[in-house]
Parts: structure tokens; sequence; C-alpha cells
């Protein structure tokens, strides 16, 4: 039987896995806009890893640290092509702990 106490957050889980940044070679990126479509603005509230976020601005950044790679990005914006998204070089990326 499971009680409260063994719940685990998915932050908590998302703290286990391991990026290797590639400095200066982002395989994500925010296409220029000045204001953001409804594509992007969803980006900021479902990317699990919370790479999304509003700049001063008023735009959508993304910060590709600790991306998992899941593609949410790219299934949301595949109509409305606000994103560039390409696969890490070999090495680096996302490194999953515990499956």
């Amino acid at each position: 039987m499971s009680t409260e106490t063994d719940s685990v957050k998915v932050e908590e889980k998302l703290y286990y896995n391991r990026y290797v940044v590639d400095a200066g070679r982002p395989h994500v990126k925010v296409r220029p806009h000045e204001v953001p479509s409804q594509a992007l603005l969803a980006l900021t509230k479902i990317c699990p890893a919370g790479c999304y976020a509003l700049n001063d601005k008023g735009q959508v950044e993304v910060t590709p640290d600790g991306c998992m790679e899941c593609g949410t990005c790219r299934i949301v914006c595949a109509d409305t092509h606000d994103i560039e998204w390409n696969y890490p070089r070999g090495g680096f990326g996302v490194l999953f702990k515990f499956g």
C-alpha cells in the first residue's frame, strides 16, 4: 500500500538526469518573433523540463540545458514552425538515470 510519503515529485526525479551542454550549439532555438504565438505560449506551461519562459519583452525564450528531448515542443509547434529542433550531437544532451 502506497502512502503520501512514498510519492516523489517530478522535479525530484528530473534531478537525477544529467545534461551535457554543447556550449554555443543549442539543439533547439526559438525563431525570432515580436509577439509569441499561442503555441509558444503553451510551451511555457507544458514543457516537462521547464525550458521555455517569457522574457522581459514578452517574448518566449528557450534554455535547452536540461531538455529531456521528449519532442513536446516539436509537436506543439509543428504547424507554426516557431522553433528549430535538431538532435544534439553525439555525446551531448540528456543522460537518463534509472530508465
